[in-house]
């Protein structure tokens, strides 16, 4: 009988599925694990040494006054602690006295705690860089920079907009609309206003065939996120790869376009997997901080919706220490009629009136109308219930319930139903 390990908030939750149900796993491929620190670190040092279509960082940085390092937020495991003290040498190297500030992209989530910054930076850094929180809602430290492909306009942070240079860390893995995390996403959404990330997000975008994990051509969000990163004059990145371990497997350095896609084809040849389908699919959002409320655990939720059989059941993991992740996406399922008014709701909704979260709630929509959800988290059962989902404490109990639903539903024998595993959601791109 197969076990599994699957990630669960900073640990792990032990599943056992008999051979006779077990369909497939779906898992990238071909990862490098057991790396130390300075192998990781000398990962970040190399690719900023062989910067992909650019200069090095500290002949950008020559002359330079005002440098700003965009860096990811609390919700990404972006490991900052060694990415960021490279990038800091380099930038002093071409220029000792710049003023530097750290600006946290945070795009629409709230703001990041100290304690969360001190765990991604560490206390050196806290204690002796100027970090900045970036404010989706702060007018005032916003810049309009005219109109987006799309039409939307362009409110980017004010710091950034008036920096000398500005440059970002991150990392790049399959997102579940933007094709792929990482690069041009550090500036939209990552320092835009709200407006901005809002109409980006839009109904009719978020619809479109080409707005899914692993695809960036003819994807329309992409686009718009690529062409702010270029008005932003995003010059350099320094992005990386991941395995399941959180440990830093490949970073590219350079040009924000080039360098992106070096770490995409990286990407690209250990995520895809073929598609199976299952009458149940159990899938994580990969552990902390990813799963750290039901808002997030949305993204995990897509790989697991490709791969389910219409009407099946989704058995997803997350912890959900955060509870549901955002107002007004708890509240859309919690007092709406139905999915289809909620569906049609969005649909009605012209691009510059996006609501707050809409994307996430219209993803998660359509999810809910293939297939119910089993959620083991430690969310309040209320919070749970209120986003139409039933609750779990255990996989032992969530498959128990599946199968409940199965029989009611379809009338699959309890212990029929077949099942996929996909060990982490975020990390595959389901052909």
């Amino acid at each position: 009988m197969p076990r599994f390990n699957l990630p669960y908030g900073k640990g792990f939750l032990e599943a056992d599925i008999p051979d006779r149900r077990l369909l497939t796993t779906l898992t990238p491929t071909g990862f490098q694990k057991g790396l130390n620190i300075e192998e990781q670190r000398e990962i970040v040092r190399s690719a900023l040494a062989r910067p992909v279509d650019s200069p090095l960082l500290s002949e950008l940085s020559a002359g330079k006054e005002n440098v700003v390092i965009i860096a990811s937020d609390h919700t990404r495991p972006v490991p900052s602690k060694i990415i960021m003290p490279p990038m800091l040498v380099e930038i002093r190297k071409g220029s000792p006295g710049a003023n530097i500030t750290i600006l946290i992209a945070t795009g629409a989530h709230r703001k990041t705690t100290h304690a969360e910054l001190t765990e991604k930076f560490g206390d050196e850094i806290v204690n002796n860089e100027k970090i900045m929180i970036h404010d989706c809602d702060d007018r005032a430290n916003l810049v309009n920079l005219g109109k987006l492909p799309s039409g939307g306009d362009l409110w980017l942070n004010k710091t950034a907009a008036e920096a000398d240079l500005l440059v970002s860390e991150g990392f790049i893995e399959p997102h579940f609309f933007a094709g792929f995390s990482g690069g041009r996403k550090s500036v939209l959404p990552g320092i835009a206003g709200r407006e901005t990330v809002a109409y980006n997000h839009n109904s009719e975008f978020i619809d479109s065939p080409f707005a899914r994990a692993g695809i960036t051509e003819n994807n329309p969000i992409h686009i718009d996120m690529a062409f702010a990163a270029r008005v932003a004059k995003l010059r350099f990145i320094c992005n990386v790869v991941l395995n399941n371990e959180k440990e830093i497997v490949f970073a590219a350095a350079g040009d924000c376009d080039k360098a992106h896609r070096r770490g995409v084809d990286f990407l690209k040849e250990r995520c895809g997997v073929g598609r199976a389908e299952a009458d149940i699919v159990i899938t994580t959002n990969g552990g902390c901080p990813l799963d750290q409320n039901i808002y997030q655990a949305v993204k995990g939720m897509t790989a697991a919706e490709r791969c389910v059989r219409e009407g099946g059941v989704i058995i997803m993991l997350a912890k959900s220490d955060d509870g549901h992740g955002g107002e007004s996406f708890y509240k859309t399922f919690n007092n709406a009629r139905n999915l289809d008014s909620i569906l049609e709701n969005f649909r009605n909704t012209p691009r510059n009136e996006t609501a707050a979260d809409q994307w996430q709630s219209q993803i998660f929509a359509r999810v809910l109308k293939r297939a119910r959800v089993v959620y083991i988290s430690d969310a309040p059962h209320e919070i749970v219930r209120g986003l139409r989902m039933t609750l779990a404490h255990s996989v032992e109990a969530a498959v128990d319930i599946a199968d409940g639903i199965l029989w009611e539903h379809n009338r699959v024998k309890p212990g029929d139903g077949k099942i996929i595993v996909i060990p982490d959601g975020i990390s595959v791109i389901v052909s």
